[in-house]
C-alpha cells in the first residue's frame, strides 16, 4: 500500500451507500481509513453486527453517528426521537437533566457500534430565522448554551463515546443554511467573540475530544469559510484544544459549490482540520449517482494524495491530524462507561412543553391538524410525519405552504371543519410570513396553534403550545395539553 494513501485514509470519513459493508469501503478500511459517519439511510438493517463487522476489518476505525435528540435523529427517524432535544433542555435548565440525555444518547450510539456522537450543538442561536440551527441549540443566551454544552459533552463521554461539540466558531447568527448556500456573519468580531464563542471555551474545559467547524464567512476574519480558514482554526487551538477538528460535511453547497470537494479538503488540512467528514451520499437526490459514495470519497482521498505527491500539503501536517485522529480512537475504545442514573425522558419533556394563551381542553377524538411548517431540510426533519400523525391521533392533515392562495387557505379550512383543529407551525417569530398564516388560519377554524420551533411572542385571542422541537415525545405531550389529559 502507498504510503501517500494509507496517510491520506486515516484523515478522510465518509458516508457510504446501504446498511453492509461495500466492497470498497472494506478495501479502504483495510487500508487505514480513519471510519465512516452513519446516516439514516445506513440503519436500516442489523447496525450492531455492521459495527462489529467495521471494527473486525479496521479495529482503529471511528463511527460516528449525527445524533442529538429532539428535531434531529438518525437512529429513529422513523418514529420520531425520544430523547428530548437541546431547546427543550435549555428551557427547562436543569444540568443534571442534559447531562442524563446526553449519556442516553451516548448509550443508545454505543448500541449499535459507534463511537462518536456529533454532538453537542455548541451555537447560540441569535438569529430566530436560522433555518438550520433553531431548535437543535440550548437557546440564544450565551451562558445558558456554555453550561448545557459542557453538561452534555461530559454525559456523552461518561458513556464512553468521543463527543464533537458544534460548529465552531458558532453557526446560530446566520439566515442561510451552510447546506444550500455560504452563509456570511457580519457582526463584529468583538460581538462573535463575545458572545458565540464562550460555548466553545466551555467544552474545551470540560474535556471535549472533538470539535466540529461551520462553513460560515467572518468577512473581519477573511475570506474562506472557517473549515478552510487558518486563522479561525488557528484561534480555536490557541484557545487550548487539542483534540480532533473535524469538518462539517465536505458535500454541503458551502464548500462543494464554491471550491469543490477536492480542493476544500486539502484546503481544511492546510487550515488545520484534522478529519475530513465527507458527508450523506444520499444528498444529492435525485441527482445522485449509483456509486456517489465512492465518487466522493475518492475526490477527497485523492485530491489529498495528489497534493502530498505535489508537495502543495506537508506530510508533517497530514500525519500531525492522523495521529490526532488515531489517539482519538484510542482514548475511546479504552473509555469505561459509568452506570447510567434513572433517566425520565416524558419528565424532562413534559417540564419544557407549555403555553401561552388559555388552552380550552378539545375533545380527545380525532384532530384536523393543518400542517404549515417550513419543508424538512438536509440537516432538520423539520416536517416530520410523526409530530403530526401524533397530534391528529388518527384525524386528517391538511398541508399549507406559506404563499398559499385565499382559495387553497379556504378549501383547508373548510376541510378541517367538524372537528377539533390544529395549526401545526415552526416559525412565529415577529414578521415571519409563517406567523401571519398561523394566526390567519387559526382564527379562521377556531385552532390552537401547536409550535415545534422556537418560541415567538404571544398573538392575542390565539393559545400557542410550546413544544421546542419536532421529537416524538413533544408532539405527544402537545396532544395530552390539547385535551387536557
Amino acid at each position: 500500500m502507498d504510503e501517500d494513501l494509507r496517510l491520506a485514509n486515516g484523515v478522510v470519513w465518509p458516508g457510504f451507500l446501504g446498511s453492509t459493508v461495500p466492497a470498497w469501503l472494506e478495501h479502504e478500511l483495510a487500508a487505514g481509513l480513519a471510519g465512516v459517519v452513519y446516516f439514516a439511510q445506513n440503519l436500516r438493517g442489523d447496525t450492531a453486527a455492521l459495527s462489529a463487522r467495521i471494527h473486525e476489518i479496521a479495529p482503529q476505525a471511528l463511527i460516528g453517528i449525527d445524533e442529538e435528540g429532539g428535531s434531529v435523529t438518525r437512529l429513529e427517524t422513523a418514529t420520531g426521537s425520544t430523547v428530548p432535544g437541546a431547546a427543550q433542555l435549555g428551557a427547562v435548565d436543569d444540568l443534571e437533566a442534559t447531562r442524563a440525555t446526553a449519556s442516553e444518547i451516548a448509550r443508545r450510539c454505543d448500541a449499535i457500534g459507534a463511537d462518536v456522537v456529533l454532538g453537542p450543538v455548541a451555537d447560540v442561536n441569535t438569529d430566530p430565522r436560522n433555518p438550520v440551527i433553531g431548535t437543535r441549540s440550548f437557546g440564544s443566551d450565551t451562558d445558558l448554551v456554555s453550561r448545557h454544552a459542557a453538561a452534555a459533552v461530559r454525559g456523552i463521554q461518561e458513556a464512553g463515546l468521543a463527543a464533537c461539540a458544534k460548529h465552531y466558531p458558532g453557526h446560530g447568527d446566520t439566515a442561510l443554511d451552510s447546506h444550500h448556500d455560504l452563509p456570511r456573519i457580519d457582526a463584529p468580531v468583538t460581538e462573535i467573540t463575545a458572545r458565540h464563542l464562550p460555548p466553545f471555551t466551555a467544552v474545551i474545559e470540560a474535556g471535549v475530544q472533538s470539535i466540529m467547524t461551520a462553513h460560515i464567512v467572518v468577512p473581519e476574519w477573511g475570506d474562506a469559510p472557517a473549515t478552510l480558514n487558518p486563522l479561525i482554526l488557528g484561534m480555536l487551538r490557541a484557545s487550548g484544544f487539542d483534540g480532533v477538528i473535524v469538518t462539517d460535511a465536505l458535500d454541503m453547497a458551502a464548500v462543494r459549490e464554491t471550491v469543490g470537494l477536492g480542493p476544500g479538503a486539502v484546503a481544511a488540512l492546510k487550515a488545520g482540520a484534522d478529519l475530513l467528514c465527507i458527508g450523506n451520499p444520499t444528498n444529492p437526490g435525485d441527482a445522485m449517482l449509483p456509486e456517489q459514495d465512492q465518487h466522493d470519497f475518492h475526490a477527497v482521498r485523492d485530491a489529498i494524495v495528489s497534493a502530498l505527491r505535489s508537495g502543495a500539503l506537508s506530510r508533517e501536517r497530514v500525519a500531525e491530524a492522523a495521529s490526532r485522529v488515531a489517539r482519538m480512537a484510542a482514548q475511546v475504545r479504552a473509555g469505561t462507561a459509568v452506570p447510567q442514573t434513572d433517566f425520565d425522558a416524558e419528565a424532562i419533556v413534559r417540564r419544557a412543553v407549555d403555553a401561552t394563551g388559555l388552552v380550552q381542553p378539545l375533545p380527545d377524538a380525532p384532530t384536523a391538524v393543518i400542517d404549515i411548517r417550513r419543508r424538512s431540510t438536509l440537516a432538520v426533519d423539520s416536517a416530520a410525519g410523526h409530530v403530526a400523525l401524533a397530534l391528529a391521533a388518527g384525524g386528517p392533515t391538511h398541508r399549507l405552504d406559506v404563499g398559499a392562495s385565499d382559495e387553497q387557505i379556504d378549501a383547508v379550512v373548510a376541510a378541517a371543519a367538524g372537528r377539533p383543529a390544529v395549526v401545526l407551525a415552526d416559525r412565529l417569530d415577529s414578521g415571519a410570513a409563517q406567523r401571519a398564516l398561523a394566526e390567519r388560519v387559526a382564527r379562521a377554524a377556531g385552532a390552537v396553534i401547536v409550535d415545534v420551533g422556537l418560541p415567538g411572542p404571544k398573538i392575542d385571542g390565539i393559545p400557542v403550545i410550546e413544544v421546542r422541537g419536532a421529537g416524538l415525545l413533544g408532539a405527544q405531550q402537545a396532544r395530552r395539553l390539547l385535551v387536557g389529559v
